[in-house]
């Protein structure tokens, strides 16, 4: 069994923000020349995320008007208490995940219709980093 390793660099514009990156991480298989196996892809940081949906601006803007009724920014956040101000980026990427897995066939991710990888943003506007991690033959 052959493994692969790259890791996107990411810096969002906006604090939260829905970016898709499904054709960085086909470019990764591509690069990998694994014909058959699985792609893992995760974000690095407890505050950031990486899912699979559908790529539509209006579901993107549904998603973070959800998370933020779920986990709104709140100044009464316990995790606050220890000088951090970002208790709701915390719990929206544990609502929305850490990482996903795609299967490869014949070079290529495997997706259902409409599936995009995505990386959400809780706590942005910095360096963060996603890893891609393909395994196969």
């Amino acid at each position: 069994m052959k493994s692969y390793t790259k890791y996107l660099k990411m810096h969002t514009r906006q604090k939260k923000e829905i970016v898709n990156i499904t054709s960085e991480i086909e470019e990764a298989v591509t690069e990998s020349k694994i014909k058959e196996g699985i792609c893992l892809v995760n974000s690095m940081h407890i505050t950031s995320s990486v899912f699979i949906n559908d790529e539509e601006s209006g579901l993107k803007q549904d998603f973070l008007k959800w998370l933020e009724e779920i986990a709104p920014e709140n100044p009464s956040y316990l995790h606050h208490h220890t000088g951090e101000d970002n208790a709701d980026a915390h719990l929206k990427r544990t609502i929305m995940g850490r990482e996903v897995v795609v299967a490869i066939t014949k070079g290529a991710l495997d997706f259902g219709p409409w599936e995009q990888i995505f990386y959400g943003e809780f706590d942005g506007q910095r360096d963060k980093r996603v890893l891609i991690k393909i395994m196969g033959e």
